[in-house]
């Protein structure tokens, strides 16, 4: 029995950051992994899958050409060449990690799947390891339905659809979320016939109505199908053709395609663990129960990233582990204390920070709205991007920004300034006053307040 300060069980992106503080104290750190060194982000998610947007945004500018005055020719996409560049990032990321943990003296990387034997004893291989802290990075893995007949297809998820060496000709995705958004611009733009499967009334269905609507019409225009309150009846396969029944308010539609992405969300890898063996909970879901830093019901025992389910992201697994290393070290950072933020990764991309306008007006806020169209941006006219908006929200009573979503050309980068905005508790009246570069896509932001500002006086009226 092998015994560690700290031993952490996965490596996705919460590891390294957690390492970056633990190394320099010299105590003993073991990090078990039973794939790849990475994680989902690294491996099969963020790294992987920006790489091919930017792939497919580049080949899709290219045939703008003659919107922008030039020529380009006949143009042919070679994803050979695509997913070689994809994979050479995407394992340069992952091979760095474990050369690092490997050439570090106080790091031991063992690789194995993880099983609790007790409270805080580990089994991996045959060999049982202890440690004062533990923490667990397993994140989560892609779940499927219980459709009819999709156990019998040969049926893709988000890590194996980029494993494919061809692009589809008809990509079937079932699925109007995140993952299926982007990944149906990505294919539609290298060429594939794409159709989305949705089976709520929009695309996106944790964000605003507008939002939705509009991303829909994005991928629409450049010619991709979306079925929405779509309900998949029975899916058969035939010859290499995916055949996928579907009823869309009360019709009953066939669709084939010779591939299908199933992406309609994912699960947590805590039933990989062996928790039974401890006092470990996790909720109906499958969740690992955390306090406000952390922490498990076994003190000393941590989950953080996807696995805690308080996130999902790789910026908020990065941050649960500032929280813990704010516990152990000194800091004051709480899981209540973060305000939400993400980005949907389409183009023109969506960043979202704080609340939406449906959970604000369920809560009982008096909200102040105001939005404002991209194409009334001269930045944004210039490079002829002009697709999406901007949208704020702000309390009427205390005059701060409670959320913000920027669907546009930037929109993903000029959300930072909003979630630091928001951080620093600054008014919107204050905010309204800042300079910034002409000519940007992010000037227009403090012009959308002055929506609020007419909405303000209207409402003194």
């Amino acid at each position: 029995m092998k015994h560690f300060d700290h031993l952490i069980i996965g490596t996705g992106q919460a590891t390294g950051t957690l390492l970056g503080k633990l190394i320099p104290t010299k105590t003993a750190i073991g990090v078990i992994e039973a794939h790849k060194v990475g994680g989902s982000c690294v491996n099969y998610g963020c790294t992987p899958t920006k790489t091919l947007v930017a792939s497919a945004k580049a080949f899709h500018q290219a045939n703008r050409g003659d919107f922008y005055g030039f020529d380009t020719g006949n143009l042919n996409l070679n994803f050979a060449k695509v997913r070689e560049r994809m994979n050479r990032i995407r394992n340069g990321s992952s091979d760095g990690l474990k050369s690092w943990m490997e050439n570090t003296s106080n790091v031991t990387l063992i690789f194995g799947s993880a099983k609790f034997t007790d409270d805080k004893q580990v089994a991996v291989n045959g060999e049982t390891y202890t440690a004062d802290n533990i923490y667990i990075n397993v994140g989560t893995r892609p779940s499927a339905p219980p459709i009819p007949g999709l156990s019998t297809v040969d049926w893709l998820d988000s890590a194996r659809l980029l494993n494919l060496e061809n692009v589809p000709e008809h990509l079937l995705i079932i699925g109007g979320g995140y993952i299926g958004a982007e990944f149906a611009q990505v294919f539609r733009r290298f060429g594939a016939k794409v159709s989305i499967i949705q089976r709520g009334s929009q695309l996106m269905p944790r964000e605003d109505g507008d939002v939705a609507d509009a991303v829909r019409e994005i991928l629409e225009e450049e010619g991709i199908t979306v079925y929405c309150n779509a309900t998949t009846k029975e899916i058969t396969e035939t010859n290499d053709q995916k055949k996928v029944e579907i009823v869309v308010d009360g019709a009953v539609k066939t669709l084939y395609g010779d591939q299908l992405l199933v992406a309609t969300g994912r699960m947590p890898n805590s039933d990989t663990l062996s928790l039974e063996h401890t006092k470990i909970k996790t909720n109906e879901r499958g969740y690992i129960e955390v306090d406000n830093y952390c922490e498990t019901a076994v003190q000393g025992v941590y989950a953080v990233g996807d696995v805690n389910g308080h996130g999902g992201f790789t910026h908020t697994a990065v941050n649960d582990a500032e929280i813990v290393l704010d516990k152990l070290f000194g800091g004051n950072r709480t899981l209540d204390g973060r305000i939400m933020i993400y980005g949907l990764f389409t183009d023109p991309p969506l960043g979202r920070v704080g609340m939406t306008e449906k959970a604000a007006i369920e809560k009982g806020i008096k909200v102040l709205k105001a939005t404002r169209s991209m194409n009334k941006i001269s930045r944004a006219k210039e490079m002829g991007e002009t697709k999406g908006f901007a949208k704020l929200l702000v309390d009427a009573e205390t005059d701060l920004i409670i959320g913000a979503s920027i669907l546009g050309v930037g929109g993903d980068e000029i959300i930072n300034m909003f979630a630091t905005i928001m951080h620093s508790n600054i008014p919107c009246r204050h905010y309204r006053k800042v300079v910034l570069v002409h000519p940007t896509v992010s000037e227009l932001m403090p012009w959308v307040l002055d929506g609020i500002k007419e909405v303000q006086e209207k409402n003194r009226d």
